[in-house]
């Protein structure tokens, strides 16, 4: 059950994200718990920790924060990892998304998916970021990594 079973996102101190935002953080969240691939390796020796887990997403002392849990709330892992490596691909993600918005209201479906297209390709970058910082820390798969990045873009500085 290498799985994440329940996400919860520590937002204290954020802005309230836009509609449009907020929406896309429910739909990762929804899709997260629908489907993912989520694995603490062994440490030291020791055995992998069994899932599945319960994560929460935050942010302390300007680093996102993983915190991982088992379901009955036994502390698993946490580790911390800095947003630095991924301010390019969250400020490309946020304009692209407003791009992507604002042309549902007013283009015609082939201009929009050509925006959608240069959004996946912004979200897969992100994705792949996230895959290498949680290296040695966190096995994902890329489906999970794509929706962990749009909750690490809500959680980041801007």
């Amino acid at each position: 059950m290498a799985r994440i079973s329940h996400i919860q996102l520590d937002t204290g101190g954020l802005p309230a994200p836009s509609p449009e935002i907020e929406q896309e953080r429910k739909v990762a969240i929804y899709d997260l718990l629908e489907d993912n691939s989520f694995n603490i390796p062994g440490r030291d020796g020791q055995p992998a920790p069994e899932g599945p887990f319960a994560l929460t997403l935050g942010v302390r002392d300007r680093r996102l924060v993983f915190d991982t849990e088992t379901e009955c709330g036994a502390k698993v892992a946490e580790f911390h990892l800095s947003f630095g490596p991924f301010r390019q691909a969250v400020k490309d993600y946020f304009q692209i998304c407003e791009s992507y918005f604002e042309a549902v209201k007013k283009l015609p479906p082939s201009q929009i998916e050509a925006i959608d297209m240069a959004r996946r390709g912004i979200h897969n970058e992100g994705a792949r970021i996230l895959q290498e910082r949680l290296e040695g820390k966190a096995e994902i798969d890329i489906d999970t990594a794509r929706r962990l990045f749009t909750l690490v873009a809500v959680l980041a500085p801007r």
